[in-house]
């Protein structure tokens, strides 16, 4: 049995990411002899954190990586997440120590972090897709965190260096879609380094625990940012001739406090963060889950969690979505078309097909992430 080291850097607040990587430890371990290192950047130590972000290196945590790959002797070293605390001198190790090794990008920063010039990273457009800055942030300088103009310059640095990591051939590539493979081979990377690898989720287990019952209401999940479209979403609901559903809104973020003051009501609901638990009952109960994203996305666990309740989903046609929904999805709008939109939702609301919608997704996705088939395309990587 191949014996596999994962390393991860966890983020300061818990995302998606670390989600996914909990999920395809669970999955690892199940089918192979598995190892972990993982690091979080919380800390207080702030000479140690600022050698690390000026310098790219960690000598504490390579210096464990060493002891391990000695100890452990691995089969195959896994990287996640390396901002910032793990950072990039781990990749030189993995490198001498010439085993197989594997990076897994979950997102589009390598490439968003690539240039100090906003030009260069909008590509002369006005709207970054895949991290959703834009040129109203500044007006030479690519601020990628728009609150901080060294962390912006700290993660560019970092991820200057990190683009070049990635172009190594020593280094295979993991995505979760075919579209951010194509990303890639367009940014010239050869496509034979490339491989689809969706992220593992336990998706029977929401099936098999939760009862269902549906109810008059539709559902967002997530962050409430400008560029996940809530403001939108939320006056698309309110254009459609109802009165006995409802919108509810889970989930923070930069825009939440300005939403509910402009559009609280009894029939849009605000309900904060709450747990996952909890989250999948409300899914479980309502007519559709909606996503009117402005950015390519990666995997969608909002959707992906629907489907695996055999709850319907609405969502743009946009990046690698609709890989994980069955060919020519008919609930899929045209990104940025908010009458397309209510167009969608005015049929979950009329022709009352979405248990029928929702068990074709299920069937789909039960298939895509079988951990079968997903294990046979870890073999053969």
């Amino acid at each position: 049995m191949k014996k596999i080291l994962l390393i991860h850097n966890k983020y300061k607040n818990l995302g998606g990411e670390d989600v996914s990587v909990q999920n395809e430890i669970e999955f690892l371990r199940k089918n192979y002899i598995l190892e972990t290192l993982i690091l979080t950047n919380e800390g207080n130590n702030l000479l140690i954190d600022l050698f690390i972000l000026i310098f790219k290196n960690n000598p504490f945590f390579n210096l464990k990586l060493k002891r391990v790959i000695a100890s452990f002797n691995p089969d195959i070293i896994y990287f996640h997440n390396t901002w910032y605390k793990i950072s990039l001198g781990s990749f030189r190790i993995a490198k001498k120590s010439k085993i197989k090794t594997i990076i897994k990008l979950h997102n589009f920063r390598y490439s968003c972090t690539r240039h100090f010039s906003i030009v260069k990273h909008l590509e002369n457009k006005n709207f970054c897709y895949a991290c959703g800055l834009n040129k109203e942030s500044s007006e030479f300088f690519n601020r990628y965190f728009n609150n901080s103009i060294l962390k912006s310059i700290a993660v560019i640095s970092f991820g200057k260096k990190y683009f070049k990591i990635l172009k190594n051939d020593f280094y295979k590539i993991l995505v979760l879609t075919e579209f951010h493979k194509n990303y890639l081979i367009k940014l010239g990377f050869d496509k034979n380094r490339i491989t689809v690898f969706p992220n593992y989720m336990n998706v029977e287990n929401h099936t098999n625990s939760l009862s269902k019952k549906s109810s008059n209401y539709f559902v967002y999940a997530g962050r409430v940012s400008q560029e996940k479209g809530v403001e939108e979403l939320i006056n698309s609901f309110n254009n459609l001739d109802i009165n006995n559903y409802k919108l509810k809104i889970i989930g923070k973020g930069p825009e939440y406090e300005y939403l509910i003051k402009k559009y609280k009501s009894s029939k849009v609901l605000f309900l904060g963060e709450i747990p996952n638990t909890e989250v999948l009952k409300i899914i479980a109960n309502s007519k559709c889950v909606i996503s009117t994203t402005k950015l390519y996305e990666g995997q969608p666990t909002l959707l992906c969690e629907a489907s695996s309740l055999g709850i319907p989903s609405v969502f743009p046609n946009t990046g690698g979505i609709k890989e994980f929904f069955p060919e020519n999805y008919y609930l899929s709008f045209n990104q940025f078309d908010y009458k397309n939109l209510e167009e969608k939702l005015n049929f979950i609301i009329n022709k009352a097909q979405e248990a029928d919608i929702g068990n074709i997704n299920k069937k789909y996705l039960f298939k895509y992430l079988n951990p079968n088939r997903l294990k046979n395309v870890f073999d053969n990587i």
